[in-house]
């Protein structure tokens, strides 16, 4: 064949490559740049989206490198762009999230990925990890929930070489597990702390332990032990309210180190 004919030919190929999804290997598989750990937001609530890509970019070591609010969307920036981590809202107007990670790995596609999604079906999160899922978020989430997410997987992609024994590859795997919850305070209970952090969180001027008691239904003693264990835990501060007679009452505030 002529060098036209071959020509003709490579053009035919690299377009049905385009077409398919199936790209070249130096498009599958890129290191992390020296900018960071590139991120591919996908979101289709664009508040949310903003959000979570405000989120990424407060982390060390990592970049957006876009956003996108459909599956359709997300195929299209990653056959174009190089992206190290997707962030990925498994309920998309396009279909279900596990389906892109199906049809991005049978592309030849090997970016990571943490799903980010308010169901606690554990059937779905087993079938994630079969496709490669590293990371579940579950919403609503804080960004220090993000960044501990974030940080692991940077110590778990930084791992490289050979492992010298077993404990070296559990460590490594370790790596990208979350710590159980600290044992909260005797007396207190998570569904009465998460009941306090949502009427914490949705006051924006902040609320008094008299305020919160009548927002969650419990006592104000009650309600002060909570906050207290809040700002004890650097998700809350507070702060003397002054302008009443008699002994200022604390007001409390959801810390903005982390927010909603």
């Amino acid at each position: 064949m002529h060098d036209g004919g071959r020509a003709r030919d490579g053009g035919r190929v690299r377009d049905e490559r385009v077409r398919t999804g199936h790209l070249p290997e130096r498009r599958r598989r890129v290191s992390a740049s020296p900018a960071g750990i590139r991120v591919l937001v996908v979101e289709d609530d664009p508040v949310a989206a903003d959000a979570h890509a405000l989120y990424v970019r407060r982390v060390p070591g990592f970049t957006v490198s876009g956003t996108a609010r459909s599956m359709a969307a997300a195929r299209r920036h990653l056959d174009h762009h190089p992206v190290d981590l997707v962030l990925l809202d498994l309920f998309l107007p396009d279909g279900h999230g596990l389906q892109l990670v199906r049809t991005l790995r049978a592309a030849g596609h090997t970016a990571d990925i943490v799903a980010v999604t308010s169901a606690r079906d554990l059937a779905m999160v087993r079938e994630g990890v079969s496709l490669g899922v590293v990371q579940y978020v579950l919403k609503p989430f804080t960004f220090a929930t993000l960044r501990d997410r974030l940080t692991r997987y940077a110590a778990f992609r930084a791992t490289t070489g050979e492992a010298s024994g077993q404990d070296e590859v559990d460590r490594t795997i370790a790596a990208l597990r979350a710590p159980r919850p600290a044992a909260l305070p005797k007396g207190l209970t998570a569904a009465t702390l998460r009941a306090v952090t949502d009427v914490l969180r949705a006051a924006e001027g902040g609320l008094t332990a008299t305020g919160t008691a009548a927002g969650v239904g419990i006592s104000r003693i009650t309600a002060r032990r909570y906050l207290e264990h809040l700002v004890a835990s650097g998700r809350a501060v507070r702060a003397p309210q002054y302008g009443q007679v008699g002994r200022p009452e604390l007001r409390y505030r959801w810390s903005d180190s982390d927010p909603v």
